[in-house]
């Protein structure tokens, strides 16, 4: 359940990220991942090492081959009797001893390795997925709202599943054939160096095809991974609009949109295809030339009586255990392109910075008084439009409750936005306490601020998790009573679990007003010195309403309360109200003294309670429209 409590306790807001997740944006992916996984160097010592040891023993069987050929053929003048081990037969049970004790040892580093560099994939994986996921956290608002859902997802999952299962096998595929080059180039300049020139040839070219194919390999898989977070932005999309959907009978238009767009995610694996798989042919054009001098020269050297059957056979051997595996560099080039091009996505959402601070100066919840100074705020949101928000200045003392209404998009709800610094102030200052904001400990302003939404969100679990959420380990008793004070309690008694009935992903489960109260609850269970009410009544019936309103007169008590409304009835009894038009505030006042006045919020009220309704009504009728 995704409510569950954060390690570490009180669900502090992430503060910055450890030092192996930073690092210029334009270094080399590989770097990058190796920078990252510093804090595992010893186990990736501990895998590699495993990794080419196996190797070494794996190459011993076909110089095994050879030297039991060179018994068979030499007998008496074998190398082994040379070594002192004459008989023939004695020299077959050395060779066969030895067989074994490298098979054992090879299967014994083969499967120290395998357990090495899976669980090392497995534990950079998780240390990644948390870290982006943290970094995600941190980010500010605009960041979450200019990217599709769909798209973090595929970075949080897609492109960190590609970088395991690279970890998992290439890693080890890579030092394997670099062994496997090392090795047996040696051993050819040892025992036959007139031939070994044959089978070393090919290597440059293989090599420079392999860098090629990865320079040309790179574009391709940065547009497989573009894609995929397309598609998965459209999938998570129409999952979370399902209703909707089928409410207005657009299946087939959304079965169209995810058709077009699985296709050209399809087609951009195919070109990233078309090019990776010609590289296995070409190098195995490469390597049979190599293959079919040393076979047919070496063959010759042995005839004429220059090499020795034995070492003939190393050759033969030694040859194909060279270059073959090399083929597979294609397939490891394929899963390393994926896996940079993954990397580069993870990367680039660490270095993304941070726009909201953490700041530094500690707000201890119980000495929080709770008078709020707006001072000469001006807030746009980029792009060009319209200041959201000009030169607002609002007073609210501690413990007062004021209203703040106005038309749509007239700048309500980003005041609260800023007072959360959900978004930053950039012209003025919002003071708590006459602390400015930008300066106080992130998680303990937002700590101290309890918030209603008009949207109300509740996670995939239990009606008791969602009430606690925020609040981990507060007691039954405060949970229930949190729940009679929102006036929840009778209707979740009433679901076929009580509290551990489960309200299924963002409470579809529940009607909006049992969203709304267990919504209430919540902020009732955190207790907050300040409280905020964004149109927290605007989407339920007047019944429900009606008792909505009856827990938010019983919360807001002793408390700093600021209501964004639409309904003037939810705000008429407040200290003072705040009117907003065009992001600016045009009037303020108790609820008798602006109704007397006739200006913008008289307006409204005429058309909310229907008296009055000529020339009001048009000033309302200019707001509301």
């Amino acid at each position: 359940m995704s409510t569950g409590k954060p390690s570490g306790g009180g669900g502090a807001v992430p503060g910055p990220l450890p030092e192996r997740a930073k690092g210029d944006v334009d270094r080399h992916p590989l770097r990058r991942l190796i920078r990252y996984a510093r804090p595992y160097r010893f186990r990736i010592w501990l895998a590699s090492t495993c990794s080419v040891v196996n190797k070494i023993f794996d190459l011993g069987p076909p110089a095994l081959i050879g030297a039991a050929v060179d018994v068979v053929i030499q007998q008496e003048q074998s190398f082994l009797a040379r070594l002192g081990v004459v008989d023939v037969w004695n020299q077959l049970l050395v060779l066969s001893a030895v067989t074994f004790v490298i098979w054992v040892l090879e299967s014994a580093f083969q499967y120290a390795y395998a357990l090495l560099w899976r669980n090392l994939a497995q534990s950079i994986q998780h240390d990644l997925r948390v870290d982006a996921y943290s970094h995600l956290q941190a980010l500010g608002l605009s960041y979450h709202e200019e990217r599709s859902t769909g798209t973090l997802m595929a970075v949080l999952n897609d492109d960190i599943n590609q970088l395991e299962r690279f970890l998992d096998i290439g890693a080890n595929q890579i030092l394997q054939v670099a062994t496997t080059v090392v090795v047996i180039g040696a051993a050819f300049l040892v025992l036959a160096p007139s031939v070994a020139w044959m089978a070393i040839l090919p290597m440059p070219l293989i090599v420079w095809g392999s860098i090629r194919f990865q320079k040309l390999l790179t574009p391709y898989y940065r547009e497989v991974r573009e894609r995929v977070g397309i598609l998965n932005g459209r999938l998570a999309n129409n999952l979370g609009g399902i209703t909707t959907i089928k409410a207005f009978t657009a299946e087939s238009f959304e079965t169209e949109q995810v058709r077009r767009e699985s296709g050209a995610y399809r087609e951009s694996n195919r070109r990233a295809i078309r090019v990776s798989s010609a590289f296995v042919p070409m190098i195995r054009i490469v390597i049979l030339v190599g293959f079919t001098a040393i076979l047919l020269y070496g063959g010759w050297e042995a005839v004429e009586g220059r090499l020795t059957v034995g070492t003939y056979s190393v050759l033969v051997f030694l040859t194909q255990r060279l270059l073959w595996p090399l083929t597979r560099l294609g397939e490891t080039l394929d899963q390393y392109q994926r896996a940079m091009a993954s990397t580069n996505r993870v990367m680039g959402l660490l270095d993304t910075p941070f726009e909201i601070h953490p700041g530094t100066e500690p707000l201890p919840r119980d000495r929080v008084r709770g008078s709020l100074e707006i001072r000469s705020v001006t807030f746009d949101y980029g792009g060009g439009g319209d200041p959201a928000l000009r030169d607002v200045s609002l007073s609210i003392p501690a413990g007062a409750t004021v209203g703040v209404v106005g038309s749509t998009g007239s700048g309500k709800s980003t005041l609260v936005k800023l007072l959360l610094r959900l978004y930053e102030v950039r012209t003025g200052e919002i003071l708590l306490d006459g602390t400015p904001i930008r300066s106080l400990r992130l998680g303990d302003l937002r700590r101290a601020i309890g918030l209603v939404n008009q949207d109300t969100f509740l996670f995939h679990g239990t009606i008791r998790e969602n009430i606690e959420y925020g609040s981990w380990g507060a007691s039954e008793a405060s949970i229930r009573e949190a729940a009679r004070l929102a006036e929840a309690h009778d209707f979740i008694l009433q679901s076929p679990d009580g509290y551990d009935t489960v309200v299924g992903e963002r409470g579809q489960k529940l009607s909006g007003g049992q969203r709304q109260r267990i919504a209430i609850a919540r902020a009732i269970l955190k207790d907050p010195p300040i409280l905020v009410l964004d149109e927290a009544t605007s989407a339920v019936d007047n019944e429900t309403e009606a008792a909505i309103q009856r827990s938010l007169e019983r919360i807001s008590r002793d408390r700093t309360t600021i209501a964004i409304a639409h309904r003037l009835s939810t705000v008429r009894n407040a200290d003072r109200i705040y009117v907003l038009e065009g992001g600016a505030v045009v009037e303020d006042g108790r609820h008798e003294d602006l109704v007397e006045r006739g200006g913008v919020y008289a307006g409204l009220w005429s058309v909310q309670t229907g008296s009055d309704g000529d020339r009001p009504g048009a000033a309302a009728s200019r707001i509301i429209g």
